[in-house]
């Protein structure tokens, strides 16, 4: 079960822009807020400012978690966890998704329009938004990951 008033930022670029619109219904369907973020056509644009701007209303305290699109989930992955205070996590599935909130901590998904399809994804969102940090043993090696990020 998906918490209470949860409210998630859903950004994709072009190569994402399919799978995100089908998220965002699936997740409006379950009653949570959603802010669109990124490609809002299909036009053509830049994953990272995408990611950028997405994990902001994360960071912000505007949204509890970020979706994020792009063809492989591999680049707006990577640009995400340059934002500062973000714990991306690029999951193929559900197995992935459970763990990355359970043992990480994650506060971002990503995914891949061009490599799963939409019923997959919604599944793996579900997932994600379904489980929550674990801490325990796993709180100091999320501590670690963060020190790494102060570290300059």
């Amino acid at each position: 079960m998906v918490q209470e008033n949860m409210r998630v930022a859903v950004g994709s670029d072009h190569a994402g822009f399919a799978l995100k619109k089908e998220v965002i219904k699936h997740l409006e369907e379950m009653g949570v807020t959603v802010c669109e973020c990124g490609c809002m056509d299909g036009s053509s644009c830049d994953y990272p400012l995408v990611a950028e701007e997405t994990c902001a209303l994360v960071t912000v305290g505007k949204a509890d978690c970020a979706v994020l699109v792009c063809g492989t989930g591999l680049g707006i992955s990577i640009a995400a966890n340059k934002v500062a205070g973000i714990r991306a996590a690029l999951c193929t599935d559900c197995y992935m998704a459970k763990y990355a909130r359970l043992h990480n901590d994650a506060n971002a998904l990503c995914l891949g329009g061009r490599v799963i399809g939409a019923g997959l994804a919604c599944e793996i969102v579900d997932t994600f938004l379904q489980n929550s940090f674990e801490g325990g043993r796993h709180q100091r090696r999320v501590d670690q990951i963060m020190a790494i990020a102060d570290r300059k």
